[in-house]
């Protein structure tokens, strides 16, 4: 499948040190692709900027998160709501029950990192909220409320490259 794109940028936060934005959108028929980017002020001596959990897996326990952790999340028109910080299905599980935001990996230096997300399923007519936040530099909960309709019509226009037919049973 070759997916319809939109350009998009959606700044979410930006305080004097750092700044959140959603951009570089891929839409298919199940979901969509975004880019999360996190951007520091000045760079981070001596230790990795990683602001994101690996793969949405909540490895710290009971306890509160590290403020340095970036929370993330989608609610959809409809309510329901995908996070960075839930723990994604296995792979063997039926459909879930609620949206999956998945982390696809990404890449970064000491000033930036671009992390690489799948939402499933699109987004239903309406709108579509992004919220984040990120106490290690100050960002309080931050919402952007869009238009999901771009995303639909980006998805309506993705290109099935080899249709299944009988010879590829």
């Amino acid at each position: 499948m070759l997916a319809g794109a939109i350009p998009y940028e959606v700044l979410l936060a930006r305080t004097p040190d750092a700044a959140v934005a959603v951009t570089r959108l891929l839409a298919f028929p199940t979901g969509f692709e975004f880019t999360l980017t996190a951007v520091l002020r000045r760079e981070r001596v001596g230790r990795p900027f990683d602001p994101g959990p690996p793969h949405g897996i909540r490895r710290f326990g009971a306890g509160p998160l590290p403020d340095e952790i970036l929370r993330f999340g989608v609610q959809f028109s409809d309510g329901r709501v995908a996070t960075n910080l839930a723990r994604p299905p296995l792979a063997h599980m039926p459909e879930p029950a609620t949206p999956v935001l998945l982390h696809q990996g990404g890449s970064g230096t000491n000033r930036r990192n671009d992390m690489r997300y799948w939402l499933w399923p699109l987004p239903p007519p309406g709108p579509l909220t992004f919220v984040c936040e990120w106490p290690a530099f100050k960002i309080p909960e931050s919402r952007v409320t869009v238009d999901a309709r771009p995303m639909i019509d980006a998805a309506n226009r993705a290109v099935e490259l080899w249709p299944d037919d009988e010879s590829s049973a």
